[in-house]
């Protein structure tokens, strides 16, 4: 009795979590349909009738045609650098296979606890001497590099989860590195490449700082960008702004829930040993 207690109020507690949590996006998505007057006079009514005028004024104004091929250039580019940097680092660490692992291993932490905005002002020195201001993969190389340590750090518990048996029995059937890597190590820590693709993503596509001082001009403009221009011209317009918000979430949703189960996976295969 008392644990079908402890889990009804835990499922509860659970679903309140979820009501607080889609309620504010629900409310978004409504009135995302409406018009500024219906709005401002009451915003938890519904839409009297279903217009797209809305988003169609946003898409244009938001220019999220470009945006969204600059941020999905950008958030890909950034994954796939973070991804091979962290896994082999990772896979290097796991083991202390190098002198200086836990120097290596202080300074990722360390690294952690700085932050960003230290080194915007060098780093806008240097790239804008190199006229690369405004080029994506540039501001790929930069959110990279903020990523890699929590990048690194995860990725060096889902290896350490990896029994070293395995590698043993490779290299003794004579393979070599890369291969103990690529076809040994790599389908087992998938799940964490999963986990770690998908939080330097979200992080990456949300991102405005970095973007803001590197990414100038329209035409290299993300949609977060995009959307945060907005303000200035339609903040007088809540129903734009709404609609421009679910063009922002829709996508991101929508990769969240097709990649759920893995990162659920990840997580917990990530959390047996650290």
């Amino acid at each position: 009795m008392k644990k079908d207690k402890t889990n009804f109020f835990s499922q509860m507690f659970l679903i309140l979590l979820i009501v607080i949590s889609l309620v504010p996006i629900f409310l978004v998505l409504v009135n995302s349909f409406k018009g500024h007057v219906d709005i401002v006079k009451n915003p938890l009514s519904f839409p009297t009738s279903l217009s797209f005028d809305n988003y169609k004024i946003a898409w244009e104004t938001g220019k999220f045609s470009k945006g969204f091929i600059n941020s999905i250039k950008l958030t890909s580019i950034t994954i796939i650098i973070v991804l091979i940097c962290s896994s082999l680092a990772g896979y290097v660490l796991s083991s202390k296979r190098i002198k200086g692992a836990g120097a290596i291993l202080t300074y990722f932490m360390m690294a952690m606890t700085v932050p960003i905005q230290i080194f915007l002002f060098p780093l806008y020195y240097v790239i804008a001497s190199l006229d690369l201001i405004g080029v994506v993969p540039v501001v790929s190389v930069i959110l990279a590099a903020t990523s890699m340590p929590l990048a690194v750090f995860l990725m060096r518990t889902f290896f350490l989860a990896v029994p070293k048996e395995l590698e043993e029995a490779a290299i003794i059937d004579g393979a070599t590195t890369w291969q103990v890597i690529w076809h040994i190590m790599r389908p087992i820590v998938s799940p964490g490449m999963i986990t770690v693709a998908t939080i330097v993503g979200l992080q990456t596509w949300n991102e405005y700082l970095i973007t803001s001082t590197f990414l100038q001009g329209e035409e290299s403009f993300t949609a977060t960008l995009g959307f945060l221009s907005m303000n200035g011209t339609y903040s007088s317009d809540q129903g734009i702004l709404m609609a421009a918000a679910v063009i922002m979430i829709f996508p991101i949703v929508v990769f969240f829930i097709a990649v759920q189960k893995y990162f659920v996976d990840g997580m917990v295969s990530g959390a047996v040993k650290g």
